[in-house]
């Protein structure tokens, strides 16, 4: 925005509404003042948001790029850049912060703008003034109306650069969690699921199997066929690549989606080992679950339960939508 010219001095014509001139012309410097040094601290905020996003956005990308050629799971190095990445979107937070902050300084001056140019007006109906004393008037008038302006035009911005820096970091730290989750895994699974933008992923038909989301059931109840199967019948099922696909491709079809992960345990053999494959069953369906949270899925939009059957052989955790 370009700089406010200064109000122009003006003699005092020593009458009565002549001192309330030179008292308004004061007020008015001050406000002028302040809504420069609105602006350079809104310019200096910006600054660092470009600086704080670009370095943030730079390290994610690194990550990213490890991840999608494939490395270890758990890598200490992807790890470091995690955390460093985490530290860039902290301070871009605190970019915010200043952000409100000048939002909340510069409102306060356009309420005062408000107050000089109600005064301003008054001032013409006072009784012992001179023409030049409205000529005065008119020209703070005038400087004030520019201000106030000028105050509405840098809250309108900062009030739009709040909003999408603080959309920007709500979506990148769900981003974050499910980044997290694919460094663990050592391979890359796609934005947080709250954001619906989804990318294709192979499916280990050995341990999981997903069908299309369509033909899903409402109910676990219905007993028709599940959108995802995961068998825990070795150790160590590696399922949250094909898991985070075909939920994020329900979520594409069905954007309000809810899901019920089921336990499923063997009904056969011993008291003791049914109970036990139970057990076992429920605790990777907790952990199914965690990673859906992790991918980004609200809690909410997950129930679980149990069950046992005669027609499997290992303990499996079935997903359904509703």
């Amino acid at each position: 925005m370009p700089a406010m010219a200064a109000p122009e001095s003006g003699a005092s014509t020593g009458t009565i509404v002549g001192q309330k001139v030179q008292s308004l012309r004061g007020d008015l410097a001050r406000l002028q003042a302040n809504v420069a040094r609105h602006q350079q601290d809104f310019t200096a905020a910006r600054a660092s948001v470009q600086h704080d996003s670009q370095a943030y956005f730079n390290t994610v990308a690194r990550i990213n790029s490890r991840l999608q050629t494939g490395t270890t799971p758990g890598n200490p190095n992807l790890i470091a850049e995690w955390n460093q990445a985490q530290t860039s979107l902290d301070r871009l937070s605190g970019d915010i912060g200043q952000l409100n902050r000048v939002s909340t300084q510069a409102a306060a001056d356009a309420s005062f703008a408000s107050y000089l140019s109600n005064a301003t007006r008054d001032a013409f109906g006072l009784q012992g003034a001179v023409e030049e004393d409205h000529r005065q008037l008119s020209e703070i008038q005038t400087e004030v109306d520019a201000t106030s302006v000028k105050l509405d035009s840098l809250l309108t911005a900062v009030s739009n650069e709040i909003s999408r820096q603080s959309n920007y970091v709500t979506n990148e730290r769900d981003n974050l969690i499910t980044l997290s989750q694919a460094i663990k895994n050592g391979r890359l699974l796609g934005p947080s699921l709250t954001t619906r933008a989804f990318a294709p992923a192979s499916v280990a038909r050995s341990s999981i199997e997903t069908r299309r989301a369509e033909r899903a059931p409402r109910s676990a109840a219905a007993g028709n066929r599940p959108l995802v199967v995961i068998r825990f019948d070795r150790p160590n099922v590696s399922y949250e690549e094909a898991l985070y696909t075909a939920v994020s491709r329900a979520l594409e079809r069905k954007p309000s989606a809810t899901f019920e992960l089921v336990a499923v345990a063997p009904s056969s053999g011993t008291a003791a080992q049914v109970a036990v494959n139970s057990n076992a069953s429920k605790h990777n369906a907790e952990d199914v679950m965690r990673s859906l949270t992790n991918m980004g899925l609200p809690a909410d939009r997950v129930t679980l339960s149990a069950t046992t059957s005669g027609d499997v052989q290992s303990n499996e955790v079935r997903i359904y939508v509703r």
